[in-house]
């Protein structure tokens, strides 16, 4: 049930998704963590999921996981297990922010994107 009472049932449940797993391959690869496509990857098998090829997709600069989860309306915790796995198969990349303090640019944006989840 919305929180306006109307029932929405999602076709695709997020363990489909996930291909039933609730933890990433990658224990290092968090909401807040930065994403971006990889240059020169491999195209996507005919096998990857609408939520790969979107992710992907959304990823041609770089972006937070958190804010990913906004933009496919989906848990984070899904977003971060699918974005692991382009992660391993080598069409998406981590970006570590530079070290020292974070900028304020930076913590808006990530701000923005937690408030539209709720």
């Amino acid at each position: 049930m919305t929180s306006n009472g109307e029932y929405r049932d999602r076709p695709v449940r997020s363990y489909v998704l996930t291909g039933g797993r609730a933890v990433p391959t990658r224990n290092t690869i968090r909401p807040e963590t930065l994403v971006v496509a990889a240059s020169g990857a491999k195209p996507l098998p005919v096998s990857a999921t609408r939520t790969e090829r979107a992710l992907l997709g959304m990823c041609q600069r770089l972006l937070s996981l958190a804010e990913a989860a906004v933009h496919l309306d989906l848990p984070v915790s899904v977003v971060v297990v699918v974005a692991s796995d382009l992660v391993d198969s080598g069409h998406l990349s981590v970006r570590t922010p530079a070290s020292g303090p974070v900028g304020r640019d930076l913590l808006e944006e990530l701000l923005d994107g937690l408030r539209k989840l709720t």
